[in-house]
């Protein structure tokens, strides 16, 4: 049984196009995982092996593998996981933090802190996962490391631990230096196999000397053992300092910050070794919260093999040879190959046919697996991301994985009709594949409407279908997913009496609805109910008519983002009054009072952050306006301008290639979803006719 101590689950993350995949091919390359190494402009890449990944050049799916690097003489294993950088595929980010354990955020040393660098760092701190920073493309045109950190530093609000300084940048770029040992690393030949230990350079002999006292510094004002050690001087050694780094890291009180430039193949040694030496092994997590999934009862789960086995199922797919493979963390025990397991979501038992390493697109059977690691396995039939699995007679939950509420659909339907049952097959296998996907039915229309993060993850599910499945798909314009909102509140009595052959059915409440008093989402139930008026039994029932009634609202059939229900009084029928009585009451209930409510209309705004030379900024500005977007700020960035804007996601269709137009290909874009708001009235009529 290997040890726990030398593993790390390890994810990298970052903004689109900040060399997330490059850097990944390039570990596994140093580590002897692969014996070339392959580019994303080239389609060869080891973790990019999806065809719709190769032709886009983007990482769509996060792809899981294995790999050993030997760190003062021991040998660590690596599970590595690489994430999409679009913020279209933020559930596949989403759920892999949720499995791991520490992360190396990858910055693009000309462009510095993205919209989905912010994302995904934020998403990692509310997983409490330590994090270290890769100041990436050192050689690049505009690269600037100090104005990076800074931004580490005030846009992600860390407190950044800088480790090594670059040794020139742009086409200069050749090296790293060192600050806590006080040397340079110099890489001489094209491939980045060999670098050599060399004095500092004289011209930056002072500079390296000041940031390993703004580094020891931090440390002693951050880490009360180490303050006392720095300020007796001379009393603390290179492994003081190192350890003092680990505990911050770990803490997550401060991230380290590396830098170098992975196409170049500078930079990585060192990273590996830092990750070894900063980054948690899954037993120096904090204990797991879970609870008892027959009794509620609360439990504390320690990281290790001597604990009976539990897992969370963070992933599912389907390969044609295999069937469905279910990615699964586990947190604690070991399990074999034939071991039968609970999935506590269903309460159903499983035998575990078959347990795999994950090594991107291939895999290897282990017969195995231990606490700490990431497998896959064969045989957990109707798994589904966040499923809890466990031992027979140990039923845990753990928490599950949130994820992302769609925001853009489309209508779409198989262009034969000898294929609506294969149609119906695909639709479910994808949505299980991807939990981010929504597929429903108009109630109106009689349509198939698949709802998604952004057009791109529509596109891609939609190529999916066709070329992983052989289904060619009709398909209509993309829509946006509005919500709606309840503005004043009313009361409202509702009766529901019916005369069966039999016994009757009969329900009577009276109840205050409207907007929430707070600014939480869903909904918000109160019971004010005395004396027995209606059971207590049957109120449950009362809220679960509400809760599902708000899914359809009053003006065009979106959901309610949020809604208040106060339950005033009601009565009820000594022999035919029932749960689901009051459940319909209370449905009926909603949908006479809502219309009252004067309901409003919520539509998706996105923050958008553009990046163009100075020529095109009145071009820009006045294509912001026409589109209803607020620009919030225009600055300076790498000697370009920056235009931050607020746009309703309806007026974003089609923006990234009108943008190119516009700018002649000089201007980048990125967008994230920021907020629900208001719809003007003019628009509300539009979409109202």
């Amino acid at each position: 049984m290997k040890k726990i101590y030398n593993t790390r689950n390890l994810g990298i993350i970052a903004h689109v196009d900040a060399g997330k995949t490059t850097l990944t091919e390039r570990i596994l390359y140093y580590t002897g995982k692969i014996h070339k190494i392959g580019n994303v402009d080239e389609g060869n890449t080891t973790m990019d092996r999806d065809v719709q990944e190769q032709k886009r050049g983007i990482t769509i799916s996060s792809a899981a593998i294995s790999t050993e690097w030997n760190f003062k003489n021991e040998n660590y294993q690596f599970n590595l996981i690489d994430t999409p950088g679009h913020i279209d595929f933020a559930v596949e980010v989403e759920r892999s933090l949720r499995v791991l354990d520490g992360v190396v955020a990858v910055f693009c040393a000309s462009s510095g802190v993205q919209p989905q660098t912010e994302n995904v760092w934020f998403q990692a701190e509310k997983y409490g996962i330590p994090r270290m920073c890769f100041i990436n493309k050192m050689d690049r045109i505009g690269a600037d490391f100090y104005a990076v950190v800074n931004e580490i530093r005030v846009r992600l609000s860390a407190i950044p631990l800088v480790l090594q300084i670059p040794i020139g940048s742009e086409l200069s770029f050749e090296g790293v230096i060192d600050v806590i040992k006080q040397k340079a690393v110099v890489w001489k030949d094209e491939k980045g196999d060999f670098f050599e230990i060399q004095d500092i350079p004289p011209e930056l002999k002072s500079e390296a000397e000041e940031k390993n006292t703004e580094l020891l510094e931090t440390l002693a004002e951050y880490d009360e053992i180490f303050f006392d050690l720095y300020m007796n001087e001379s009393s603390y050694s290179e492994e003081d300092v190192t350890r003092s780094i680990r505990k911050l890291c770990l803490e997550q009180k401060a991230v380290p910050v590396l830098c170098g430039a992975a196409f170049k193949n500078k930079g990585v040694q060192p990273l590996l070794d830092a990750v070894a030496a900063y980054l948690p092994s899954p037993e120096e997590m904090p204990v797991i919260e879970a609870e008892n999934s027959e009794n509620g009862e609360h439990i504390l789960l320690t990281r290790n093999n001597e604990e009976k086995f539990t897992g969370l199922v963070f992933k599912v797919s389907t390969d044609k040879h295999m069937g469905k493979i279910s990615m699964v963390r586990i947190y604690s025990g070991s399990l074999r190959n034939g071991d039968t397991v609970l999935n506590n979501r269903t309460n159903e038992k499983h035998r575990i046919s078959r347990i795999l390493q994950m090594q991107s697109d291939k895999t290897i059977a282990i017969e195995e697996a231990n606490a700490g690691d990431i497998v896959a396995m064969i045989g957990l039939k109707d798994a589904k991301t966040g499923d809890s699995v466990s031992d027979m007679d140990f039923p845990v939950l753990l928490e599950s994985i949130t994820i992302p509420t769609p925001v853009i659909r489309v209508a779409i339907e198989p262009k034969t009709n000898g294929d609506e049952k294969t149609f119906g097959l695909v639709l479910a296998k994808i949505q299980e594949e991807d939990p981010s996907l929504l597929v429903e039915k108009d109630s109106q229309t009689g349509q198939t409407l698949l709802s998604g993060l952004g057009e791109l993850h529509l596109e891609v599910t939609l190529e999916k279908i066709r070329l992983n499945h052989g289904l060619e798909i009709n398909q209509g314009e993309p829509k946006v997913s509005y919500k709606e909102i309840l503005t004043q509140s009313i009361t409202h009595r509702e009766k529901f009496v019916k005369q069966n052959s039999g016994s009757g059915q009969f329900a009577d409440i009276t109840f205050e609805i409207g907007p929430r008093a707070d600014d939480e989402k869903g909904l918000l139930f109160v019971s004010q109910i005395k004396g027995g008026t209606v059971p207590q039994e049957f109120i449950p029932s009362v809220e679960k008519g509400f809760k599902e009634a708000m899914k359809r609202g009053p003006l065009l059939g979106y959901p309610l983002e949020s809604m208040q229900v106060t339950l005033l009084d009601g009565s009820t029928h000594s022999v035919d009054s029932h749960a689901l009585d009051f459940e319909i009451a209370a449905r009926d209930g909603y949908r006479a009072a809502v219309k009252k409510c004067a309901p409003k209309i919520l539509e998706p705004i996105m923050k958008v952050e553009i990046q163009s030379v100075e020529d095109y900024t009145g071009a820009i500005t006045t294509d912001i306006n026409k589109r209803r977007g607020i620009i919030l700020s225009i600055d300076e960035k790498a000697g370009r301008k920056l235009f931050t804007a607020e746009v309703p996601l309806s007026n974003t269709f089609g923006y990234i290639s009108d943008l190119r137009t516009l700018t002649s290909g000089r201007a980048t874009i990125s967008m994230k979803i920021s907020h629900y708001a208001l719809v003007p009235e003019f628009v509300a009529g539009q979409l109202l006719k």
